[in-house]
């Protein structure tokens, strides 16, 4: 799982603000898709949406200095889009700033989109 021994471990390694979004993130992918597997990707935890998968199948996270990362893929957001407009984006990615409250629901919609899609 490289340099951290599961997501408990690489939520405890940051700051008391990321953890707490971090949780927070981690509960509410899990709340979309209970059966999500945890991994990591890139070092940072991953959650597959189907058995076993791969990069475009899953949902990732990771804490930075300012903010929480997000990463549901390119074409959750581009779906969401016009809910997403007060946040910070890159092409796959939802930055989450530090301090803030978690969009939960916003976050549990867009996972259960992307399941349901990658189901199809």
């Amino acid at each position: 799982m490289g340099k951290y021994p599961s997501i408990d471990a690489y939520i405890d390694a940051q700051t008391k603000e990321a953890a707490v979004l971090l949780r927070e993130l981690r509960a509410a992918i899990l709340e979309a898709v209970p059966d999500a597997q945890e991994t990591f990707n890139y070092g940072v935890p991953a959650f597959a949406l189907l058995p076993g998968g791969k990069g475009p199948q899953q949902v990732m996270m990771g804490a930075f200095r300012s903010h929480v990362g997000f990463y549901p893929q390119p074409e959750t957001l581009e779906h969401f889009a016009g809910e997403l407009t007060g946040f910070k984006q890159g092409k796959g990615s939802l930055q989450f700033p530090l301090g803030e409250p978690l969009p939960k629901n916003l976050v549990i919609r867009m996972v259960r989109r992307l399941a349901e899609q990658l189901s199809r």
